[in-house]
């Protein structure tokens, strides 16, 4: 993992985890069953420009037909909570106690939301992040049913748009990230980004 990373301990409050992210840092940990954190703060940052989006047709085509029931901030403990779970490709996850609390109270003050796919009662899909200003930071995603965290993502990017966002922050990219649109540019390059999204009055949800 490119990027300075040093330990943090469970003192950390969530006006402090706003802050961190404000400069362009988040936490990790090592593993679920390790309590402390540590800040991340990639050389190379991957970001989700929004003017950019793009859909496959055949995505597009399964989004029209609304396989599932999308639903905003309503579940939001059980989508981390499932973005937490060891899946086959990974069986630890970075998502600890400490993690799961602080964001938590973050979605509690307004700063955490999570995007989510219901299929009648059952949470199939769905995920999470940050906002701040007019920057929503990535966290997590999970799936339980083909395509659901996908057209979380697409219904997330929507609302971003409609409410004047103007910085999508990945983390990092991945392949599957990539088929979207995501891109990585250097440290300097999205640390300008990020101060001209968090100046910005903070956007709704």
């Amino acid at each position: 993992m490119a990027g300075r990373r040093g330990k943090y301990y469970p003192a950390i409050t969530p006006d402090i985890l706003l802050r961190a992210y404000s400069i362009g840092l988040f936490p990790m940990a090592e593993s679920a069953d390790d309590p402390e954190i540590f800040w991340v703060e990639p050389e190379v940052r991957g970001i989700l420009p929004l003017d950019s989006f793009h859909v496959s047709k055949s995505l597009a085509r399964t989004v029209r037909r609304r396989p599932f029931d999308i639903r905003f901030d309503t579940a939001f403990d059980e989508v981390i909570a499932a973005c937490a779970e060891p899946v086959p490709d990974r069986p630890s996850t970075w998502i600890n106690s400490t993690i799961r609390r602080l964001y938590g109270n973050l979605h509690k003050m307004g700063h955490a939301h999570s995007v989510e796919a219901f299929e009648g009662d059952e949470l199939v899909g769905g995920l999470y992040g940050v906002s701040l200003g007019a920057a929503f930071f990535g966290e997590s995603m999970f799936s339980r049913r083909t395509n659901a965290s996908k057209i979380c993502l697409v219904h997330l990017v929507e609302r971003l748009k409609a409410h004047g966002f103007i910085l999508l922050d990945t983390q990092f990219t991945t392949e599957h990230l990539k088929t979207f649109g995501a891109i990585d540019i250097a440290k300097d390059d999205y640390l300008k980004l990020l101060r001209e999204a968090v100046d910005l009055p903070h956007r709704r949800f």
